[in-house]
């Protein structure tokens, strides 16, 4: 999202933003926060993808991930958007969730 359809319109931004950055400005928050927001999307998705084929803390990646999705989902409550906007971003916090408890009960974690 970050990379490809920052400037996309799509039915899932906030309020009623037409591009990613209308959409901070949308919640009301600053513009670092946008920026801090991305780099940290981008480097736990970089961490999550390089995680695959090397020893990383995939779980401390998710885990900031599932962190900035819960923060989305609230920034979505704070606009009083329909329930129907947040849906990628709750789908994205269970994917996060279920992929640390899966490597908890595999006790990979930290590998």
């Amino acid at each position: 999202m970050w990379l490809l359809r920052a400037r996309s319109t799509t039915v899932y931004r906030g309020g009623n933003a037409r591009t990613l950055k209308q959409e901070f400005a949308a919640y009301g928050l600053p513009d670092a926060m946008f920026y801090v927001v991305g780099a940290l999307k981008i480097t736990a998705g970089v961490v999550l993808l390089a995680g695959v084929f090397v020893a990383l803390p995939v779980e401390v990646a998710a885990g900031i991930v599932a962190a900035l999705m819960i923060g989305s989902i609230g920034m979505h409550v704070k606009v009083k958007d329909p329930v129907s906007k947040s849906v990628p971003a709750v789908l994205m916090l269970v994917m996060c969730v279920s992929f640390i408890l899966l490597r908890m009960r595999d006790g990979a974690m930290l590998s």
